[in-house]
């Protein structure tokens, strides 16, 4: 049984993360963020479900669209869009931007503009913690289309026969860019292909806060006592293109009707909060959310720009 106080939890960092996708895409429009913006609507249940399981000093690898992955690590909300507004106040000091955010104090090892590039990363991270002796588990988040890529095969490999502590999180939306999932492999249920590397594997509904949250509890669970990777699938479906930019006119409209109004996570995890709580302490919730997406987009735009000659030492000194 889910407690009250977990429920009101991640209500509220999927409340945050649909109400900071939906503010910075006004800002992109804006043009106060540069560089492409790939947002996570529609998927924040997976991010919120598993990284609930997690401890501080657990690992995540994340996304090209990994602002959610973020949140619900534990990512300050100011200090992100300060990061995709290119501000000094961000969390790589704007050097990162919308695709490269990364706060190794919550365990966030970063985003990665590189489909299925950081796969690999969080096996090594995986890898590192064993070594050491750490009780930690990575989870790495990644796309229906980074299976395709050797390095998904790969590092699924190693992290079976090296028995590592790492959940792989397959967020299947249904889309690489623009290419269905049925057009690039016969069999779409992705979750199988583990079975060649006899690593446990499961396929849920990625939209069910609950379900991503109970799957992912066993799979932690799974991998702190020893047992080796998991792969959990999550059947998602993003609500708009692959990008700000890409209208997404190969969506099909009844699929994206029903996902954006029938079987949307935000309003699946409202009802979970509205069972145990009532109307009016939901909706302070949403208000104090928003008022602190107002106030974190107040300090970056506030937040001076970065220094160039700071920018050249940095590089001098690194790689001069």
């Amino acid at each position: 049984m889910v407690s009250k106080e977990l429920l009101m939890t991640m209500y509220r960092q999927i409340f945050l993360i649909r109400t900071f996708e939906t503010r910075c895409i006004k800002l992109y429009r804006s043009g106060a963020i540069k560089g492409y913006f790939h947002p996570y609507l529609g998927e924040e249940a997976i991010a919120v479900g598993v990284c609930a399981t997690l401890r501080k000093e657990d690992y995540i690898v994340s996304t090209h669209r990994g602002h959610g992955h973020c949140i619900a690590k534990g990512a300050a909300v100011d200090c992100m869009v300060a990061e995709l507004l290119g501000k000094e106040t961000g969390y790589c000091r704007g050097r990162g931007g919308s695709m490269h955010i990364a706060d190794v104090a919550t365990g966030n090892l970063g985003a990665n503009g590189i489909v299925g590039g950081g796969i690999a990363m969080g096996v090594g991270a995986a890898l590192g913690a064993d070594i050491r002796g750490e009780n930690r588990v990575t989870a790495v988040f990644f796309s229906d289309g980074a299976t395709a890529n050797g390095v998904f095969c790969e590092s699924l490999n190693l992290a079976a026969i090296w028995n590592l502590p790492v959940i792989f999180v397959i967020e299947n939306n249904e889309y690489a860019a623009s290419t269905p999932l049925e057009l690039s492999t016969r069999d779409c249920d992705l979750y199988k292909r583990a079975a060649a590397y006899c690593v446990t594997a499961t396929q849920i509904d990625g939209n069910d806060v609950l379900v991503v949250y109970e799957e992912a509890r066993k799979a932690v669970k799974q991998c702190r006592s020893g047992k080796g990777p998991v792969v959990i699938e999550c059947k998602t479906y993003r609500h708009q293109g692959h990008h700000v930019n890409d209208p997404g006119a190969y969506m099909p409209a009844e699929k994206l009707e029903y996902f954006k109004n029938q079987h949307d996570p935000v309003d699946i995890a409202r009802r979970y909060l509205l069972e145990k709580t009532d109307e009016a302490t939901v909706k302070a919730v949403e208000e104090a959310v928003q008022k602190e997406m107002e106030e974190a987009v107040a300090f970056a735009e506030a937040s001076p720009e970065p220094n160039a000659q700071d920018f050249l030492e940095e590089v001098v000194c690194k790689y001069g």
